[in-house]
């Protein structure tokens, strides 16, 4: 394999193997032929000097000792001071906008490259000799034959509408429509129209190269992006998306492709390294050992040039972290860890200062130079961006006004009468331009027809030279399957003999039961770093225990006391229902992070609802014994340590359904505030149709169904029934019996009297001492007969697993994250 056309001082280097030993007399040659090696490879890339060096005869694991393992993955990647100096000694500021020719030569992949380096790495420990073994490293095994342009991603006639009501004037008139659109037929005339968002758009990507979709806001520029990766209903959308000549397959587009989103959404708490490290145990294979997946996450750190920020947290508004252009990069890099074919951007270098944006493209430069599609948005780039992309698609209101290289913008806008005057930005004055137009009463539709003849022109020009567009000769199984073999799309990919290219990825990269371990360590770690959260719910738990331990201290048996009892119960198991409204905003602030990461099938929502439901229980298990041992003593409540058992199991199964409950809502609501107000509302109305305010018996017919299915009402009965359950204790005795009535506050001799009266009325003795009402009278009081004390609990417990279910259900239905 030669470099270009630098192949004279390939054959002719030749190198004693006495060179990589550490002999003195031999470190002087070393040095003459490293030196004349680096100097015969300057103008090349990164990737064909290692590859180059890798052919030298005397190449072996020794290689090692003249580049470090970072400083070599540095050199591949473009990212060391020795690259760079290359790379400005080369550049020529006349060919800034020229076309990068097509060559055969393919640069190594980055799984391709670490392969190769851990196989050196392993022959050295396998050597039991201690002599270290010497072997060249053909770059050319990983491809037995030469690709050309295996990736072709085409779109053709994307068409996408959506219904929009009309807006009506004070005086009645319709307001004019600023977009393309077209009128709604029949009844809908008045009420709706059909807004025009994209509107019959074609293109090409290919791998290898930097599409960029430009135009001003409203332009259709995050909608195309969103067409193409499969983010549109396909009921509204109309056209053909292509990979290869093959239609594309939904499951397909999930695997091998990644979409970043415009916002950086990452765990605030969790270091650069970690992010990454986290996101390849998500999408690399658990074939792949720890150690592998960490090298790929530390060259993926270099490639994204990230390394001085490693260890730093990613933070937000209350903690400092990395910059907003480290932060875009790590976006792109959790996206990227699998090394797609396809990788779509939505406007990258938003927000960015312009260093930042250039840095962040320049990364997308690399990525697609190691065979990824790369398609992005854009709103204007710079000038050194421009030197970086490839194809350029110009928008104007769903439409395109110019495609194709950014080195034929002047000749474009030259022959369309409008010339681009010297040392002005080509995309500014395109921009400018489309915006003018867009102003004038006939709009962009001249540049519109002008670009379809344009495009027509040069299309007939080249078929009448006999010029024919390289093809890429591979069907989109066989194109899958070679990148897969030189280390592209490493999610798991596997040798099949289906025909079908779904098949030779799967749709998850790893079983449900490590999916569900990273992301209880992530959500673990990520909560250990924010402990103030856990700190004011255990607070407020700790508190309102303190409270009612305090206010309802050493309860007697006497009729005062069973009601002060029923009061404290009713209190408490309402309260930790309302302590459980703390894990709202939990889902709500990673509702996003899941969507994006759901969305390509990095895991799947089971395994997100069990590892959140199973991280939620250490948390419970200790609040729920901090209030129970609070209150129980203290309150004086009956049962002894079996009771005190049942208590805290009560108040645990309280704990889950409340959060179970909560979690529910905030996949159904999207706002913290509406969900708070939910939450309170609800819980008041469980509270009072739980039994305590009204009893069962004295309920409205119409109103039952609520006392079933309220979350109160069975912890409240089950406690009621471990308090009042002994059979021989009593809780009225005698004169008791008028204390809750008028008659209370009259002479103790005068009760015995009445009792005596009593006794001879109902002929029954009634003494000071005889026990008029027992726990199971109280029960039958409060209309508490249906469920014994654990049939509430498992019912409780059930109500929270319930909860869990609709909760998978409300992802499973509410996270598609489609256009419609």
């Amino acid at each position: 394999m030669y470099v270009g056309k630098r192949k004279s001082y390939l054959t002719k280097l030749e190198t004693p193997k006495c060179c990589l030993t550490r002999h003195p007399p031999c470190i002087s040659t070393r040095k003459k032929y490293e030196h004349k090696f680096l100097y015969n490879t300057q103008g090349t890339t990164p990737i064909n000097i290692f590859t180059s060096f890798f052919q030298l005869p005397h190449t072996s694991h020794k290689l090692l000792t003249f580049f470090k393992t970072n400083q070599l993955l540095s050199f591949i990647l473009g990212t060391s001071p020795m690259f760079k100096i290359m790379e400005d000694n080369s550049s020529d500021s006349s060919a800034f906008y020229r076309r990068r020719e097509t060559t055969t030569s393919v640069s190594p992949t980055l799984g391709e490259l670490l392969k190769y380096v851990g196989d050196t790495r392993k022959d050295v420990s396998e050597d039991t000799t201690g002599t270290p073994a010497h072997r060249v490293l053909e770059m050319s095994e990983t491809s037995n034959e030469p690709r050309s342009l295996p990736f072709v991603l085409s779109f053709s006639n994307l068409t996408y509408s959506v219904k929009v009501s009309n807006k009506m004037s004070l005086f009645g008139g319709k307001k004019n429509a600023s977009a393309t659109s077209v009128e709604a037929v029949g009844g809908e005339r008045l009420f709706s129209r059909q807004k025009v968002l994209l509107n019959d758009i074609s293109g090409q990507a290919r791998d290898g190269e930097i599409l960029a979709v430009l135009g001003a806001s409203g332009s259709g520029k995050s909608t195309l992006i969103d067409a193409l990766a499969n983010r549109i209903d396909k009921k509204s959308l109309k056209g053909m998306i292509t990979l290869n000549g093959e239609q594309l397959e939904s499951r397909l587009l999930k695997v091998i492709s990644a979409y970043v989103m415009q916002d950086d959404l990452l765990f605030p708490m969790l270091t650069v390294e970690e992010t990454l490290m986290f996101a390849a145990e998500f999408r690399l294979p658990r074939t792949l050992s720890k150690s592998k997946k960490m090298l790929r996450v530390q060259a993926l750190i270099d490639q994204l040039g990230l390394r001085n920020a490693a260890k730093t947290v990613i933070g937000d508004e209350g903690h400092r972290g990395v910059s907003g252009g480290e932060r875009r990069r790590v976006s792109i890099g959790i996206d990227i860890i699998h090394d797609p074919i396809i990788l779509l951007l939505d406007e990258p270098t938003s927000g960015l200062d312009s260093t930042s944006a250039y840095m962040v493209v320049k990364v997308l430069q690399r990525i697609a130079q190691s065979g990824s599609i790369v398609i992005m948005s854009v709103h204007q780039p710079s000038y050194r961006i421009l030197g970086l992309l490839d194809r350029l698609l110009f928008l104007s209101r769903g439409q395109t006004v110019y495609s194709g290289s950014p080195a034929n913008l002047p000749v474009y806008f030259s022959d369309f009468g409008h010339p681009i005057p010297d040392k002005e930005n080509r995309t500014e004055f395109a921009l400018d331009l489309i915006r003018e137009l867009e102003g004038s009463p006939g709009g962009t539709k001249s540049l519109v027809e002008f670009n379809k003849s344009w495009q027509n022109l040069k299309r007939s020009s080249r078929n009448s030279i006999g010029y024919e567009t390289p093809m890429h000769g591979l069907s989109l199984k066989e194109a899958i399957g070679a990148s897969i073999s030189r280390g592209k799309l490493v999610s798991g990919a596997g040798a099949t003999n289906d025909i079908n290219p779904s098949s030779l990825v799967p749709t998850f990269a790893n079983p449900m039961w490590i999916e569900m371990a990273v992301l209880s360590r992530r959500s673990i770690m990520n909560s250990r770093r924010m402990p103030e959260l856990f700190g004011i719910r255990l607070g407020a738990v700790v508190v309102t225990g303190f409270i009612l331990a305090t206010m309802f201290w050493k309860l007697d048996n006497s009729p005062k006391g069973v009601q002060e009892r029923i009061g404290f119960f009713a209190f408490a198991m309402s309260t930790t229902f309302y302590t459980c409204a703390d894990a709202l905003p939990v889902f709500l602030q990673e509702r996003y992070i899941f969507m994006r990461e759901t969305a390509y099938n990095a895991y799947r929502r089971s395994s997100y609802v069990l590892s959140h439901s199973l991280v939620a229980i250490p948390a419970l298990i200790f609040l729920s014994f901090a209030f129970a041992a609070i209150t129980f003593w203290a309150v004086g409540l009956d049962g002894g340590f079996s009771g005190f058992l049942f208590y805290y199991f009560i108040i645990l199964a309280s704990f889950w359904a409340g959060s179970s409950f909560v979690t529910f809502l905030s996949g159904v609501v999207p706002h913290v505030m509406l969900g708070y107000t939910i939450v309170v509302a609800i819980l008041a109305y469980f509270l009072l149709f739980s039994g305590f305010f009204i009893n069962r018996d004295r309920i409205p017919a119409y109103w039952i169904w609520f006392h079933y299915i309220s979350l109160v009402k069975y912890p409240y009965e089950g406690v009621l029934q471990n308090e009042f359950q002994d059979p021989l204790k009593c809780f009225v005795r005698g004169t008791q019996i008028f204390d809750n009535s008028p008659l209370g506050a009259i002479d103790n001799t005068v009760k015995v009297k009445l009792l005596q009266s009593m006794s001879t009325t109902l002929g029954v003795n009634i003494t000071s001492t005889t026990c008029l009402t027992t726990g199971a009278d109280i029960l039958k009081q409060q209309g508490i007969t249906d469920l014994s004390k654990w049939a509430c609990l498992w019912i409780t417990v059930a109500w929270g697993f319930f909860f869990r279910i609709l909760f998978y259900f409300c992802l499973l239905l509410g996270s598609k994250n489609k256009r419609r």
